[in-house]
């Protein structure tokens, strides 16, 4: 059942498929903890064995005031070694992650002790591994001190898969992880059979298509069983209770290892107010591209006279969706169905051309710029200047640097580019400079090229990464060293 609170006295987090009880507040702890644990799901009537981060109030993920702290330990209750990335978290040392090369893994039974001051906006926690896929993530929200007074709801994707991650990685072809896990210590090559992307068809899945400018593109390149909004499908979509006539913000976070989505609010007026975290002027569009690992906050509606509102999430380049419902006391919720009536456009920069940041990076020029090319090579091989994770030197930094990070898409996917410790902000999109948004994960589309400035502001080693949890497993991934 969701959690509802309808002012800033009682935080709302519409994670509720795993709540201990309906009404159900967060606790504010002074000293909060998590644990990673196994669990169980229901998912299109079979049973799912996933796993769970959970808070000290026993419901998934952490929910916090600006100027709180994230203080506590860390228990892994999982068989599994642990490696948790605090996404979006830029006040995190290096240490507290242990996302870095040479972090090394929490031991099952292990904990780890983690202090540091929450950046405001909606977040995320995730495994930094293939569990990942199996639901290894969380919200971890801080809501700002200057947010509106009214009812909050935390909207989680996944794409879910009933095989294991690894089977995936067999269906692309990929007979073994290539420096993937966040110790930076694999390399080699990436031995497993050749693929053909632009005619490539997953288990009839049709991902081929002519976009961006006439290139061959294409879209899923893994066929998952189901499309999940805080854990559920639309066959059995979760319901959140709202007012007649009021405003409500939509915390939307894309955990999907491969899927990027667009947001359809329906017939509810919308805006979004915040991408990664970082606040924009209002902006209203039909639907809202979400990448992997992206955020987005938005403001909907509610009509005065009330009635049930379902919230979408479409699968890019497909029919498929999944979504939540957002309902008024005694309205008729009517079944959804899991296909829209026609496919979603693939991802590209529009919808970053339009959005301008409330906090932009101060005027400066940049003192290096790092061109960083994103191909595509046979055997599911994802580079990154031609290079898997591991073969390539990192891109050196120093303290006080402006430094820009000049993405060209070489291959025919979207790649979701994502900086760790760090937000960044678009200040290019291949066709001039702009006051773009401020985000810590990019959608470069294919055949295009962004560029994005970050000041460089903490020593550390700091992953770059495809947040495309396949393609980072088969290689895209290198690193911002910071001294």
């Amino acid at each position: 059942m969701p959690i509802l609170t309808p002012t800033r006295r009682g935080f709302m987090a519409g994670a509720s498929a795993l709540a201990a009880s309906a009404l159900a507040r967060p606790t504010w702890a002074a000293a909060p903890a998590l644990t990673v644990a196994s669990r169980q799901i229901e998912v299109l009537g079979r049973a799912a064995t996933v796993y769970g981060m959970t808070g000290p109030d026993g419901r998934p993920g952490i929910y916090a005031q600006e100027g709180d702290r994230f203080s506590g330990q860390i228990l892994n209750a999982t068989d599994q070694g642990l490696i948790t990335h605090w996404h979006g978290q830029i006040w995190a040392a290096e240490g507290q992650d242990r996302s870095y090369t040479g972090g090394g893994e929490l031991a099952p039974g292990a904990t780890d002790a983690v202090d540091f001051l929450l950046t405001p906006g909606t977040h995320w926690m995730h495994s930094h591994q293939l569990t990942e896929q199996q639901l290894l993530a969380a919200p971890m929200i801080t809501r700002e001190a200057d947010a509106e007074d009214i009812q909050e709801v935390v909207l989680m994707l996944h794409d879910f898969a009933f095989r294991s991650p690894e089977e995936i990685l067999a269906e692309l072809g990929v007979s073994m992880m290539h420096g993937h896990g966040a110790t930076g210590n694999e390399s080699g090559s990436m031995p497993g059979m050749a693929m053909d992307h632009s005619a490539m068809n997953m288990g009839g899945m049709d991902m081929g298509g002519m976009a961006m400018g006439g290139m061959m593109t294409h879209a899923n390149d893994v066929k998952f069983d189901a499309y999940l909004a805080n854990d559920r499908t639309l066959d059995d979509p979760e319901v959140v209770q709202v007012d007649p006539g009021a405003r409500v913000r939509l915390r939307i976070i894309n955990g999907a290892g491969a899927t990027a989505f667009w947001i359809d609010p329906g017939v509810l007026p919308s805006a979004c107010i915040a991408t990664d975290g970082g606040a924009c002027a209002p902006l209203s569009t039909a639907a809202y591209p979400i990448a992997q690992g992206q955020r987005l906050d938005l403001i909907v509606t509610v009509p005065a006279e009330g009635g049930a509102f379902p919230i979408f999430a479409q699968v890019e380049a497909m029919r498929l969706r999944t979504g939540i419902i957002l309902a008024t006391a005694g309205a008729k919720v009517a079944a959804q169905s899991g296909e829209a009536a026609a496919e979603s456009p693939y991802v590209d920069s529009q919808f970053d051309a339009r959005l301008v940041p409330l906090h932009p990076l101060p005027e400066r020029a940049a003192t290096q710029t790092a061109h960083l090319m994103l191909g595509e090579e046979p055997g599911y091989r994802f580079t990154i200047n031609g290079q898997t994770h591991g073969e390539a030197q990192p891109i050196a930094a120093q303290v006080g640097d402006r430094m820009e990070l000049m993405f060209m898409n070489m291959g025919m996917m979207m790649h979701p580019m994502h900086l760790h410790g760090y937000h960044f902000q678009v200040v290019d999109l291949g066709n001039g400079r702009i006051n773009g948004p401020r985000r810590d994960v990019v959608a470069v589309p294919p055949g295009g090229m962004v560029t994005v400035a970050v000041d460089i502001d903490k020593p550390g080693s700091w992953f770059l990464h495809c947040h495309h949890l396949y393609h980072m497993a088969s290689g895209m991934m290198t690193e911002v060293l910071v001294s």
